[in-house]
């Protein structure tokens, strides 16, 4: 056992986007890559790197890797051999000839650069403030819009990826505050120096997390390959687990799940070893969701931890308090152990993780860390005497910085600050917690299956549009197991039919679709979902059905925080 007894404190940082490149084409649909990266992947490295005494677990969903180094493959080529850059946003910041002042090409290229937050970003700089109200107008005025000026857009193409530049950069990156200086009027040479930084930043990830891997500060862990929702993909009834209730889709089995999840695992930790030479020991399974089954798997491919949200052991515990196989109430706050698996499970605080992510960034950063800590001071003190808890602070690395001022900066410095200097609480990763436990695993018969969002499956199941895009990718697999039964296909389309079947399978699609979002970005996540589908019936020689024409989602909600983040718990949703 651990020697020091403090209490340990777990930061686990989830990064992830799903995939926005169309396989086929090569294209970027949408940015949110490459800005993630130069805002909060840069300066999420950046703060550890500040204070050598902090700790933190950060897990990548492989696919985000690779779409990194997809980026990085293309500026390159770009760069030397002139091959366009697949990102039209991207592209246009150093494209010398952009689109024709009131054409429809420049119209949504001047959109594209307004997808920023607007208290935060946009009317932070009086520049880029301006530029908005002006894009504002010319929208509004159709008879003038050939009068543009071309430097409008270009400025205003430099601005979005200023706007969109993680704090750290900004305050230490000479280019980035000489263009800031420069406010206007923005040359050639200035956006191709632009474009140098964010290559840079891109390019800085894989060593920065690597090295913060070597020196102990940073254990580093995975999602499966295209973050799908294992327990689903194994048997869609596991959603009955939480809510027996619940209606299902008209396919009520994804065939050859198990296989299917066994693929993500390998694929994604060949992808987490290419660019961090290291192999992970924990897994948090795509959006925290388990089952027995999962664990199971889990185990089997070599993974020693994984992680959920505090409702899932909610469930578990009132399960086996039903089966009178538990006596006692042992909490959240511990390693937990499930039948006869012996991979650990530990459990977010949701209220903690979800001051983080929905309060605390309108107060000052010090008030909000002090609150914090005074909450987990309060857990160690509660436990005094008894088994020493582990406290799990498990959210997004990216979303809930653009609601900060300064993108977090202030916040995350003073979190890290306070906890690396505590007296009573420590920071630590789980891959410690493994080497050296502060306590024996609560050992319960039963994982009830759910995940770290209400303890349910109700985000990716239930709902009618979710159903049927489910039944859209049933009815795919079904395809694509003939395709690959009946010998048509080189070993080489296998594997991409493969590949393009796993993309379908990302959890991402069944997160956006139902009432609960806005109109918008259902609309963006609808198209790519489509899109992928029919590259998959291209990758297996099938023609495409008509289904896959037929609406399947408007949104329509305005969820907190734009819906891209939802709280663990929350008794008034509704799916």
């Amino acid at each position: 056992m651990d020697s020091d007894r403090r209490t340990p404190v777990v930061l686990c940082w989830h990064m992830h986007q799903p995939i926005y490149q169309d396989q086929c084409s090569g294209e970027f649909v949408f940015p949110w890559v490459y800005l993630h990266c130069i805002k909060d992947y840069v300066d999420m490295a950046a703060h550890l790197e500040a204070h050598p005494s902090a700790r933190a677990v950060v897990n990548f969903a492989p696919v985000l890797l690779e779409q990194i180094e997809a980026y990085l493959v293309q500026i390159e080529r770009w760069r030397h051999s002139g091959v366009a850059m697949g990102d039209p946003v991207l592209a246009g910041l150093v494209n010398d000839s952009l689109p024709e002042p009131g054409s429809p090409g420049f119209l949504e290229l001047m959109d594209k650069c307004l997808r920023a937050n607007v208290d935060r970003i946009i009317k932070r700089f009086a520049a880029y403030k301006r530029l908005s109200e002006l894009a504002g107008f010319y929208r509004s005025r159709p008879d003038i819009q050939r009068y543009i000026s071309r430097q409008f857009l270009a400025d205003l193409l430099v601005w979005y990826h200023l706007g969109w530049m993680g704090e750290t950069v900004r305050r230490n990156h000479p280019v980035v505050q000489g263009l800031q200086e420069k406010g206007h009027d923005f040359s050639m040479e200035d956006r191709l120096a632009l474009l140098d930084v964010i290559a840079e930043l891109m390019a800085s990830l894989g060593p920065r997390y690597r090295h913060l891997a070597q020196t102990g500060q940073v254990e580093l862990a995975m999602s499966p390959w295209a973050h799908p929702i294992v327990p689903l993909m194994l048997d869609l009834g596991s959603a009955r687990e939480a809510i027996p209730d619940i209606k299902m889709p008209k396919h009520t089995h994804y065939t050859g799940g198990a296989e299917r999840v066994i693929w993500h695992l390998q694929q994604g930790r060949q992808v987490f070893h290419r660019f961090f030479g290291e192999d992970p020991v924990g897994c948090w399974a795509s959006e925290g969701a388990l089952s027995q089954q999962t664990l199971a798997l889990l185990h089997q491919e070599g993974f020693q931890w994984s992680a959920s949200g505090d409702s899932v052991i909610h469930n578990s515990l009132k399960l086996a308090k039903e089966r009178s196989a538990l006596k006692h109430d042992p909490g959240i706050h511990q390693p937990f152990q499930f039948a006869e698996e012996p991979l650990t499970v530990f459990f977010r605080d949701d209220g903690l993780s979800d001051l983080i992510g929905f309060t605390y960034a309108d107060w000052h950063a010090e008030d909000a860390v002090g609150d914090l800590v005074h909450h987990m001071e309060n857990i160690a003190e509660e436990s005094r005497g008894g088994k020493t808890p582990v406290i799990s602070v498990i959210l997004d690395g990216e979303n809930a910085w653009e609601y900060y001022p300064e993108n977090g900066y202030y916040f995350l410095d003073e979190l890290y600050r306070v906890l690396a200097n505590h007296a009573s609480l420590r920071l630590t990763t789980y891959q410690s917690l493994l080497k050296q436990p502060v306590c024996e695993p609560e050992r319960l018969p039963h994982l009830v299956a759910g995940s770290w969002i209400y303890g349910t499956f109700s985000t990716w199941i239930g709902d009618p549009d979710k159903n049927r895009a489910w039944d859209l990718l049933c009815e795919a697999k079904q395809h694509f197991d003939r395709a690959l039964d009946n010998g048509n296909l080189s070993a080489e389309q296998k594997d991409k039919a493969r590949r393009q079947l796993g993309i379908c399978e990302g959890s991402d699609w069944f997160w956006w679709f139902g009432d609960y979002n806005p109109a918008a970005i259902v609309r963006d996540f609808e198209h790519l979902y489509r899109r992928h589908l029919t590259n998959l019936y291209d990758a297996i020689g099938y023609p495409v059905p008509a289904s896959l024409f037929q609406p399947l989602s408007q949104g329509g909600g305005e969820p907190v925080r734009g819906g891209a983040m939802r709280p663990g718990h929350d008794a008034g949703a509704k799916e």
